[in-house]
């Protein structure tokens, strides 16, 4: 199984939105851009949302079928471990492999030996075409870096193995993850990590390293474009001399782990996939379930009320609701309104204020990043919540085409 060179993590917490998602891939690739949609759900939202990963499934092949789309599309078991991974066999065929958790774990003495035996031959000037300084690679180097993802590394190969025990040779697309972290990956650190995957014997198709700066949850970019632009591209061409290196799938590409609406980076990512001509993966994550209750506001009304409580919840529970979430959000509680103010909110204000328009005098941040982790409230409302989904679908279903089209890919892939 390959995966194309255009790919959309599309996360749908609810399960309610698959055909608004899949409009807006076939508007993409009417447009000329041959996108294909991988629909991702994580073990810890099926937790908290009460579902399965045959749900995911289910939504998607229904979606499929009801628009008769007739390109490749995938199911993700989103940052899966050895904990939870079975759970996710049967229904995906895409497994992100997230190993962030095991970096710098210390390794066996003799594992860290062998490894710096192998990379003698990246000693002293590492010379990767087409990045203008080349990396000096001491013993010192090598051994930090075997020390920090040597473990991580072999935690994928044992989590890949599991896998291709259960399903077989050529039936899944394999990621692997490290972008959960405080520290970025840098472009050399890269290098020997896609060596350590190769000898693992993993058939990694995409990678999703952390790249320097802030990535919170439903927010744009948080850092230095310029810098993001120059890792990326160098990552990219790291990926390049990799995969001739090592043997890696000549489809390998680079993951961006948005935590949804990176618009600020989104041109250069556009630029250097189109210099370079080369594959790109995406994950949009939450920002269905944000469309979901921005639709919600605007059909007034219950919607509206729910919408409100949603929020207002969320403000006593920030502390339970953040926690997991700790290193991708970053609200500022002064930016925060009162439950009082909400309350006297109409259906365009708190709309306004939830949706990611940059420059929009009502868009706020720090409410939006709140009521991105608060789907858990949602959740334990029920079919109070679901029942005005399917009530509101028809302006829910066109808040989340537009969202995923026009904010999303017309930015990512430069669509007129």
């Amino acid at each position: 199984m390959k995966i194309e060179k255009y790919s959309l993590g599309i996360g749908d917490r609810f399960g309610h939105q698959g055909e608004a998602q899949l409009r807006a891939i076939i508007r993409a690739n009417k447009a000329g851009i041959a996108i294909v949609p991988v629909w991702n759900k994580s073990n810890r939202e099926h937790s908290y949302i009460h579902s399965k990963p045959v749900d995911t499934r289910i939504e998607a092949d229904a979606a499929v079928s009801a628009l008769s789309f007739e390109r490749s599309f995938y199911v993700d078991a989103d940052h899966i471990n050895l904990s939870n991974v079975l759970g996710f066999i049967e229904a995906s065929d895409f497994f992100t492999l997230d190993v962030a958790s095991k970096i710098g774990t210390s390794s066996d003495n003799a594992e860290i030996s062998d490894f710096i035996n192998s990379c003698k031959k990246y000693s002293g000037i590492l010379d990767i075409p087409g990045i203008e300084n080349p990396f000096e690679v001491t013993d010192s180097l090598i051994t930090s870096i075997a020390q920090k993802f040597l473990a991580a590394i072999g935690e994928a190969g044992r989590i890949y193995n599991f896998i291709l025990e259960q399903k077989g040779a050529d039936n899944f697309v394999t990621e692997v993850s490290m972008d959960e972290v405080e520290a970025p990956q840098t472009p050399v650190e890269l290098f020997f990590i896609l060596m350590m995957i190769a000898q693992q014997g993993i058939p990694v198709q995409t990678i999703a390293p952390k790249f320097t700066g802030r990535f919170n949850k439903g927010v744009n970019y948080v850092g230095d474009v310029a810098q993001f632009a120059r890792e990326f591209e160098e990552d990219v061409l790291v990926i390049d001399y990799a995969v001739t290196e090592f043997g890696l799938p000549d489809n390998l590409k680079l993951s961006v782990h948005s935590g949804s609406d990176k618009f600020s980076i989104y041109p250069e990512i556009s630029r250097v996939i189109r210099k370079y001509d080369k594959g790109i993966h995406v994950k949009t994550a939450g920002t269905t379930w944000l469309e979901e209750v921005i639709g919600l506001a605007l059909a007034g009304g219950e919607g509206l009320v729910l919408a409100k409580h949603i929020y207002k919840s969320a403000l006593t529970r920030q502390e339970e609701l953040c926690a997991p979430y700790a290193d991708v959000i970053d609200i500022k509680q002064e930016e925060l309104p009162s439950a009082e103010e909400v309350d006297r909110w109409g259906s365009e204000k708190f709309a306004n204020t939830l949706r990611h328009i940059p420059g929009h005098p009502d868009y706020n941040p720090s409410f939006r990043q709140l009521i991105h982790v608060g789907y858990k409230i949602a959740a334990e409302s029920g079919e109070t919540f679901t029942g005005l989904l399917k009530l509101h679908h028809e302006i829910i279903g066109n808040c989340v085409e537009e969202n995923l089209f026009d904010r999303h890919l017309k930015r990512l892939f430069e669509i007129g």
